[in-house]
């Protein structure tokens, strides 16, 4: 196994210019509109320009900072929190340990900052047919970034299919947690739900009815 990277972890990482919190701010102020909304009125009954008002800004900015409705949802800041947070672990560290590790991370930082903007976007993503289509192109993306960290912790070739199996099998089994979550009303604990999906992908399936 490769050393993991540090030099990119959050800690280093250098405090963000005007510009860019300018950019942050009005995308936040788009996403908080969005979610207003729906919340009032439903996915499908919000529109663009409805959103644009909203969050004080023209359509055309909408577009420029999320090229859909459902990329307004979908987008986030957690991928590439979540790439540098799996470079900075312990290069002895178990790989299931280490995305374990990840995700409750992010999964504890986003309930803790937007517990109701997450259920709301996981139920989107079992109710709405587009926001489910876009989720699986999002994830693939995300894929794409995991394959990358997988190819510097153990040296294997980003594109080799051995990679692209483990990483397209952990992306799916996130997403089916999601569903199940969202499905069940929030019901359950979703670090459960994650580290039930993490068992199955590292031991197969349970011999008896989880």
């Amino acid at each position: 196994m490769t050393p993991a990277h540090t030099s990119s972890t959050p800690a280093a990482r250098p405090p963000l210019g005007l510009r860019e919190r300018k950019k942050i701010k009005t995308r936040q102020a788009i996403r908080n509109a969005t979610y207003a909304l729906i919340e009032e009125q439903g996915y499908e009954a919000t529109t663009i320009e409805q959103i644009a008002e909203r969050a004080e800004v023209s359509p055309s900015t909408v577009f420029r900072y999320f090229p859909a409705k459902e990329d307004i949802v979908l987008t986030d800041e957690w991928d590439p929190v979540m790439l540098e947070e799996l470079r900075a672990r312990p290069a002895d560290e178990a790989w299931s340990d280490s995305l374990r590790y990840v995700l409750h991370k992010a999964l504890d930082l986003s309930l803790a900052e937007e517990p109701e903007v997450t259920r709301l976007r996981t139920r989107l993503m079992v109710d709405v047919p587009a926001v489910r289509s876009r989720m699986f192109e999002s994830m693939s993306a995300t894929g794409q970034l995991l394959r990358q960290a997988v190819a510097e912790r153990t040296g294997l070739d980003p594109d080799s299919l051995e990679v692209r199996v483990l990483t397209m099998s952990v992306i799916g089994g996130l997403l089916e947690a999601s569903h199940y979550w969202a499905e069940n009303d929030h019901r359950d604990d979703v670090r459960d739900l994650v580290d039930r999906a993490l068992e199955v992908l590292e031991h197969g399936l349970p011999t008896a009815k989880p």
